[in-house]
């Protein structure tokens, strides 16, 4: 009965909304690339007439309903040229725009994207957006533009490991970012223990990084979302690009499947140094193996003008391997199949399934009996997501999700042996259910207010055991197959606000609560490949946080200019930590390890940036505090978090020296990350062992490098169809030598004297890529 009163109440509130007014008319449709058919996210369209506008939404479509009239609609986005259309609005009407990309020279340096006071008009705070153009002129390590590293460049983000695809925000742990990639987790998002992200920039089309406001229709991670787009690929015609570096090449081929109705995109990339290895004379050499790989492929096609399926899937590995006598791998895979469906031209929905999987596999070969160690986390998702442009003033978002996580931690094989070990498997569902307004109010204010509630449970087969304040197992409890015997149910509001006090000034708060129910058992601040996930529990509260957000947003000179000041409060509890010593790996009772307690972080985050001209970039600058507190860590003295790094400055400029030629720099600074020094020594038998201080109470030096790069085109021919660009650069171009770690030994010549010694992962690493594309 009540499930049929909101029905009815929804249909009549549908019926008497200002848009039903007989007078009232719809224009909607698609805003694409004119070149490639691509679908631009958030472009715009605003009528001068009326004072309202709107931004296509994560498939490039709008829908905006207006009185009946004539009126001339402006469509934008940055990097384009605006078009113009003046039409006669007495029916609902079908409009779609192809919007003409600037001149090659200029996209070389415009930072591309949404509308250029979408900064101020957008309701979001701590939101941070990138598309792939952006990324590719920044210098990175050994010439492979990486998306990870390009988002650690802003305000708010902190990476306190150099090389590091990991990330913190706002004093969040890594594994409390949400990475999404065509909408499916990716549980793994980094190669190379960390030096490259898995994100390959010739396949993405659009980064969004939410840091403070977390939209309504994702959950599971406390601190971010950061949200990959892939390429839908050219529905006009055959194009092809790649590059060939010092460590790995790619290429991208995207063709239609029918001109202007579906489009397909492959893109691969992989290293070779093990090709390199395999030419030494030394067997101990060439019979190494050192590689990863990416793939990256989607296909979209448009049934109808209502109905269009996207399916996309990315599948990349990571090996190394020393001779016959040692192994490891690891990889992700992700699928994703999708359904856009118009209900109405006002009504927008979006049916998703999505599978996710991360993988590793340990192999020792030397000596008799050699061991093979596996371990594996499989996801299964259903989600349906609604929009519904109610009117200009008001939209509406809705939908529901549902998660099967399937969580293998390990399983350690012994050849010759009739059994093995295995650390017992753990299934959960996961559920949300969401809605979020969007209002504006005047002409001054938006207000956005939404609220999700999420679900976890629990399911056997499983083996919980009880924990005592001694942290040992007083009793063990079994649950059958498929039986559900632990839940929660939580409520997490989101609202954010945004005042216009101009047109070049705005004031943003908000507020939003998250939970966590899977989580990382990881001893290590960068992270490895081999940590474990494990889930909440009836021992393992879920994780929360609480945080709120206060900025001002201000564009300069035609909005070519645009700064923001922003500042966060995060407070979270139920938050987890792990002893020095804890057992983390193939341990069945990994419950006994766990230490639980709150935290806190706050800051403040400074960014001006200059969208276009010859000299383009940003100035990012963060100071920011976070710290922990654990009753059975540190003798419960309150500590900073392993990624609390006071001060943090970035500097990115691009310039364009002429059509052909461009210039790229970074330079960070940051405070050293916290780390444990040992205070003294006592001797044992023959060994002198460590007395380490209180947990985090000293710092590594300061962090500072800068990067280079120059791009050179090639020569423009007419009627030539291949276009190709040199790019030569430098990481850590002064040779700073940055600790990675340090160390500690004994004076060999002087008793009872220590010797710290720092690991240094890089000092000026040059490359060179030559990219194309026909």
């Amino acid at each position: 009965m009540k499930i049929r009163i909101l029905l009815v109440s929804f249909m009549l509130l549908l019926f008497l909304s200002p848009s039903h007014s007989q007078n009232n008319f719809t224009l909607s449709g698609y805003i694409k690339d004119q070149q490639t058919g691509e679908t631009l996210i958030g472009a715009t369209l605003y009528i001068e007439e009326l004072n309202i506008g709107t931004a296509t939404n994560s498939y490039g479509y709008y829908s905006i309903t207006i009185p009946q009239g004539q009126y001339t609609f402006k469509f934008s986005y940055i990097g384009y040229q605006d078009q113009e259309k003046t039409l006669h609005i007495s029916t609902n009407q079908k409009l779609n725009i192809e919007l003409a990309p600037k001149s090659i020279e200029l996209n070389a340096v415009e930072i591309t994207g949404r509308a250029g006071n979408h900064n101020i008009e957008n309701t979001r705070t701590g939101m941070v957006e990138m598309d792939a153009k952006t990324i590719k002129t920044m210098p990175v390590l050994l010439g492979e533009s990486d998306v990870m590293k390009s988002i650690q460049m802003m305000p708010g983000i902190q990476t306190p490991i150099e090389g590091s695809s990991g990330f913190s925000v706002r004093g969040g742990g890594t594994d409390q970012n949400l990475v999404l990639l065509d909408e499916a987790t990716v549980y793994s998002p980094s190669h190379l223990m960390g030096f490259f992200s898995v994100f390959n920039p010739d396949a993405i089309k659009d980064v969004t990084l939410y840091k403070g406001d977390i939209p309504a229709s994702a959950g599971g991670r406390l601190s971010s979302l950061l949200d990959v787009r892939m390429r839908d690929g050219s529905n006009k015609e055959f194009k092809a690009e790649g590059g060939i570096g010092i460590i790995s090449s790619r290429i991208t081929l995207e063709a239609p499947i029918k001109k202007d109705k579906g489009s397909f995109m492959i893109s691969g990339r992989r290293t070779y140094a093990d090709m390199f290895l395999k030419l030494s004379s030394d067997s101990a050499i060439n019979n190494n193996t050192l590689y990863f790989y990416d793939l990256n492929a989607k296909a979209n096609y448009e049934i109808n003008s209502n109905n269009r399926i996207f399916l996309s899937g990315y599948f990349g590995k990571d090996a190394y391997g020393y001779a016959d006598d040692f192994g490891m791998n690891w990889g992700n895979a992700t699928l994703t199949l999708r359904w856009n469906h118009l209900f109405s031209d006002r009504i927008f929905s979006n049916f998703t399934l999505l599978y996710s999987k991360y993988n590793y596999q340990v192999e020792i070969n030397e000596g008799n009996p050699n061991f093979d160690w596996t371990s594996y986390l499989e996801n299964l998702s259903a989600k349906y997501d609604f929009t519904w442009f109610l009117s200009p003033p008001t939209i509406i978002r809705f939908g529901l999700q549902s998660t099967r996580h399937f969580i293998q931690p390990g399983r350690f094989e012994v050849s010759n042996q009739t059994s093995d070990f295995k650390v017992s498997n753990n299934k959960a569902l996961e559920h949300g259910v969401y809605l979020l307004v969007e209002q504006k109010a005047n002409d001054r204010l938006n207000i956005n207010g939404g609220l999700r509630i999420s679900a976890f449970q629990n399911i056997g087969k499983a083996t919980v055991y009880s924990i005592n304040k001694d942290f040992e197992v007083t009793d063990t409890t079994f649950y059958k197959n498929n039986k559900i015997f632990n839940t929660y149910i939580r409520l997490e509001p989101r609202f954010s606000a945004r005042y216009l006090i101009n047109d070049k000034n705005s004031l943003k708060t908000s507020y939003s609560r998250t939970y966590q129910y899977i989580q990382l058992a990881s001893n290590s601040t960068a992270g490895t490949p081999l940590d474990v996930w494990f889930p909440a529990s009836e021992y393992v509260q879920p994780q929360k946080s609480d945080q709120i957000s206060i900025g001002w947003f201000r564009n300069f000179y035609n909005n070519r200019y645009e700064a923001s000041l922003e500042t966060f409060y995060k407070w979270m509890d139920h938050q987890i930590d792990f002893d020095a010593n804890a057992d983390l790996m193939l341990n069945d009772q990994l419950e006994k390890e766990i230490r639980f307690g709150k935290a806190y972080a706050y800051g403040l985050e400074f960014l001006i940036r200059k969208n276009e001209g010859k000299m383009t970039g940003w100035l990012g600058y963060t100071w920011s505090k976070a710290r922990r507190k654990m009753p059975d860590i540190n003798n419960g003295k309150e500590y900073p978090a392993n990624y609390d790094i006071p001060h943090n400055l970035n500097l990115v400029m691009n310039y364009r020296l002429s059509n052909r030629i461009g210039i790229s720099s970074i330079w960070t600074y940051r405070s050293g990350a916290p780390i444990t020094y040992p205070t003294m020594r006592f001797k044992h038998a023959d060994s002198s062992l460590p007395v380490f201080g209180e947990k985090n109470s000293a710092r590594l030096p300061d962090y500072h490098r800068l990067d280079l790069s120059i791009m050179i085109k090639n020569k423009r021919k007419p009627h030539r169809k291949w276009d190709g660009e040199w790019h030569i650069g430098a990481y850590n171009a002064y040779n700073r030598a940055n600790a990675y770690s340090v160390q500690f030994e004994e004076d060999p010549d002087i008793p009872n004297k220590m010797n710290a010694y720092k690991t240094v992962m890089f000092r000026i690493v040059p490359s060179i890529t030559y990219n194309f594309k026909f």
